[in-house]
């Protein structure tokens, strides 16, 4: 049931968010929790959790955890049975969690660390939770990618950057990049359903993202001349895909701003899309066609 004060159509709706003990996570968190939505938490720590749960229920929400390691298969598979042995319907699905790494490192299957978080992760999640977001009345996907996206190179031979010098930077913008990519195909495969799936670019954002590289917000400050947004304004254009009518049954958009806006061209490539489509499906086990489910 919404909770006392509810605001608007997100009230009473469930909504799982990766990536959700910091940062734009929890900020989105806590005003869809203040909305009336029904929060599913999702993040590594136990103990950050639990913290990320008790902040969240101090809106009236009701709250949920559950512990992932997205830079494990394995433990997305675990969390998808788990939620989908429970059986309620999920009505969004906010994709938030990301990682950028300084020097090269690899996810616990092997796949370069920041392509393997940020896009295989968004794919792997959003397919093992498809059933549950086709069982709600009229679910939504939304990506959280990047304007960094504009510095990413599609190379579908070598989508994990093995051959050529590591750049945290160059990594982390093609995995956006293959968000927006991601999001697009999905969409389009979704169509006649009652999901929709769109992406966005929160802004250059003050949080604890990228603490792993001593160097990050040093260069991220000289890149956009030193304005960083505070996580609840980077957190404004989630909030408004999973929760505004304005955006019923729009889907394959990319936002920024709370408006829809043009990514730039390879991000628009439907061929490119549906080839890394195929190649992510193959690096997940999957077959290419349809939509397929852990």
């Amino acid at each position: 049931m919404p909770t006392p004060g509810a605001i608007g159509p997100i009230a009473g709706r469930r909504v799982l968010i990766t990536g959700a003990t910091n940062g734009i996570g929890l900020a989105a968190a806590v005003e869809l929790g203040r909305r009336g939505a029904r929060l599913v938490l999702v993040g590594r720590s136990a103990e950050r959790l639990a913290e990320a749960r008790a902040q969240v229920a101090a809106t009236g929400a009701a709250v949920e955890v559950e512990a992932c390691d997205f830079a494990e298969l394995a433990s997305i598979r675990a969390l998808g049975q788990r939620l989908r042995d429970g059986g309620a319907p999920i009505d969004v699905l906010l994709n938030n969690a990301g990682a950028m790494h300084q020097t090269r490192k690899h996810t616990a299957d092997g796949f370069e660390m920041t392509f393997g978080v940020n896009h295989l992760g968004y794919v792997a999640t959003t397919l093992a939770l498809l059933p549950l977001l086709r069982a709600a009345p009229a679910a939504r996907v939304v990506n959280v990618a990047s304007d960094a996206h504009r510095m990413g190179q599609l190379d579908l031979d070598d989508l994990q950057a093995a051959n050529k010098a590591y750049s945290a930077w160059g990594v982390y913008g093609t995995s956006k990049l293959c968000n927006i990519l991601f999001t697009r195909t999905l969409a389009g495969r979704l169509q006649g359903t009652a999901i929709t799936a769109n992406s966005l670019h929160p802004g250059v954002v003050a949080t604890g993202f990228g603490r792993n590289d001593p160097g990050f917000f040093a260069r991220l400050a000289g890149w956009v001349g030193g304005l960083l947004l505070s996580p609840e304004r980077g957190a404004a254009t989630s909030v408004h895909l999973c929760a505004s009518p304005e955006v019923d049954g729009v889907t394959g958009r990319y936002f920024a701003r709370c408006r829809e806006v043009s990514p730039r061209k390879p991000a628009q490539d439907d061929a490119a899309a549906e080839a890394l489509w195929a190649r992510s499906a193959a690096m997940l086990g999957l077959p290419a066609d349809g939509l397929p489910l852990f």
